[in-house]
């Protein structure tokens, strides 16, 4: 069994203050591509979805109607759902955004995103900054854990008023269903870890006109300007 000791941890050598200038390089990058963007609706979902697919189908739908209404499309760059975002948006001649991120397995910039929209990240955390800082609502299509993370992180942060209350629409109620059930039955009322407001952070929505119709009442009593 190998012992731990402090001492070879010490010993380790890593280049942590570096990694500073290339996150911050990063969100230079991502703010100087993205401060005059306007305003915009993430969509998001799985890499895995297939062309001709409900899901893809329904992403692209939804993305053509809120470019008809003014509003870019931000995606995470890659394909499934995320090609289906930017493909609708760019059908309607609309913005077409693609936060793409670098990873092993999976991505690959779609075609079509925005030549000068096009922005490539190594980190996280720095790509759901973008995500989060130029949205004015998210689309959550069914996806995996990625999706899952980006879809807490844009709860947490409108629950925790870090950010102002944005339409959060999870597209499909048999996938979402679940997990809605959970958050309202175990979360709030089994064990009271969140509010009684909180569950109502999330709108179900079964058709891209739904989902448009959440986003167009919402902005109806509500003015669009910048997250932070």
């Amino acid at each position: 069994m190998k012992v731990f000791k402090q001492r070879d941890w010490n010993e380790t050598k890593t280049n942590d203050a570096w990694s500073i200038f290339k996150i911050m390089g990063e969100f230079v990058m991502g703010f100087e591509a993205l401060q005059r963007i306007g305003p915009c609706i993430s969509i998001y979902g799985s890499a895995r979805m297939k062309e001709g697919s409900p899901v893809y189908e329904a992403a692209r739908e939804v993305a053509f109607a809120l470019s008809e209404r003014g509003f870019g499309v931000i995606t995470g760059g890659g394909p499934g759902v995320m090609e289906a975002g930017n493909r609708g948006a760019s059908e309607a001649g609309g913005t077409s955004v693609g936060l793409n991120i670098e990873l092993p397995f999976e991505q690959h910039n779609n075609p079509y995103i925005d030549r000068d929209k096009s922005i490539d990240f190594d980190y996280f955390f720095v790509r759901k900054v973008m995500f989060v800082k130029y949205s004015q609502g998210f689309v959550v299509m069914p996806g995996g854990y990625g999706t899952l993370d980006e879809l807490f992180e844009a709860l947490t942060l409108v629950q925790t008023s870090k950010v102002d209350p944005v339409p959060i629409i999870l597209y499909d109620s048999k996938f979402w269903g679940g997990l809605v059930e959970w958050i309202r039955q175990t979360l709030l009322a089994e064990y009271a870890t969140i509010s009684p407001k909180d569950p109502d952070l999330v709108h179900l929505a079964d058709s891209p006109k739904e989902v448009v119709d959440i986003i167009d009442r919402f902005y109806a009593k509500s003015i669009l300007r910048p997250n932070f």
